[in-house]
């Protein structure tokens, strides 16, 4: 039997292979998962650890206080940041994204320092890309550090879900010695810290955000397609909002020592552990989903950052990658954090948006 469909390619006369080709994306999918116990965490009422950041009118709380919807009209974005800083920590939430056209639309989960340390600001992004309808929408994970913006770290995937369907998990895991990157209990990248990184690995107290906002200007096919506003309002929702670090004060001298246990604690959870069954969950992962990789981007970084494990499959396979737009503040325009650097747009990027 052909079984390119499960490629992308779907003969017409062969009706046959539709329903083998999904038996194989459903065996897939659950393969994923499998012993994939759920993490213990603990969530936290929104007003007891959050507040708003930015278009206070578009963020609504939920009913029961556990959860807030974030929405993005032609006026205005909207976002929220957690109440105190973290040095290192576990931050996740349920998170379900808008649907039907979403082209240009960005929404963010993520932490920051940059209102604090302007100019040598640390960061570890969840971004998801809207799309135009029919389309999926897809993600990207960055880090910076010491202001390091100029050397951006982004990955790009798609999803095995419809993530405007119902909620999945999302978490950071940021530790002293690396950092990780989660779909419900699905490791998708995972980043070691190395004395030949230096101040690029992000190590100063960092605040949570989610934020939804424009980004027409790079977030679909590089800018191709915008936002259109009479698919307004668009609406993200979280729910099960979990931040699990130590809590301090980037202004004041953290004494030695003061977080260690918290620390300690931390890196003891089930979560910091990518377990035998976890590392081939994020293998398939990445070697299904993940279409673009820094690592293996040859024209912006023709030495690959020192971080970076180069796989000879994954080379091969990003060998003419080329670039994508990167770029844009999580903030609306009139904020003080400036834009990210950008490059030039993906051609097979928008040649697969058609």
């Amino acid at each position: 039997m052909d079984r390119s469909c499960c490629f992308g390619i779907i003969p017409r006369t062969h009706h046959r292979l539709l329903s083998y080709c999904s038996f194989v994306f459903l065996f897939f999918s659950l393969a994923l998962f499998r012993n994939a116990a759920s993490f213990n965490l603990t969530t936290t009422p929104f007003d007891d650890a959050y507040s708003p950041l930015f278009g206070d009118g578009n963020v609504v709380r939920s009913p029961d206080g556990n959860g807030v919807r974030l929405l993005l009209d032609r006026f205005t974005g909207s976002g929220f940041i957690s109440s105190s800083m973290y040095q290192y920590g576990f931050f996740g939430a349920n998170i379900k994204l808008p649907s039907d056209y979403t082209a240009g639309v960005c929404v963010a989960f993520y932490t920051s320092n940059g209102d604090v340390f302007e100019k040598t600001h640390d960061e570890l992004d969840f971004e998801f890309l809207g799309n135009i309808a029919g389309k999926p929408w897809r993600f990207q994970t960055n880090l910076y550090g010491n202001g390091s913006t100029h050397r951006g770290r982004e990955e790009r995937y798609r999803l095995w879900f419809d993530p405007t369907k119902e909620f999945h998990r999302y978490s950071i895991l940021w530790t002293p010695s690396s950092i990780i990157f989660y779909i419900d209990e699905v490791p998708v990248r995972e980043v070691k810290r190395s004395e030949e990184m230096g101040g690029d690995y992000p190590s100063k107290p960092m605040s949570l955000y989610a934020t939804l906002w424009d980004a027409s200007n790079w977030a679909t096919s590089g800018g191709k397609y915008k936002v259109n506003y009479k698919f307004a309002p668009f609406v993200s929702e979280f729910k099960d909002l979990v931040i699990d670090g130590c809590s301090v004060d980037p202004i004041q001298q953290v004494p030695a020592g003061a977080c260690s246990d918290r620390h300690a604690q931390l890196e003891a959870q089930d979560y910091a552990v990518i377990t035998p069954a976890r590392r081939r969950a994020m293998r398939r992962f990445r070697g299904r989903y993940m279409y673009y990789s820094y690592c293996y981007d040859t024209l912006r970084y023709p030495v690959p950052p020192p971080e970076c494990v180069i796989i000879p499959s994954e080379r091969q396979r990003f060998k003419e990658t080329g670039r994508l737009r990167f770029g844009g503040s999580h903030r609306p325009r009139h904020s003080r954090r400036g834009s990210r650097t950008s490059t030039p747009v993906d051609e097979s990027e928008q040649a697969d948006m058609r």
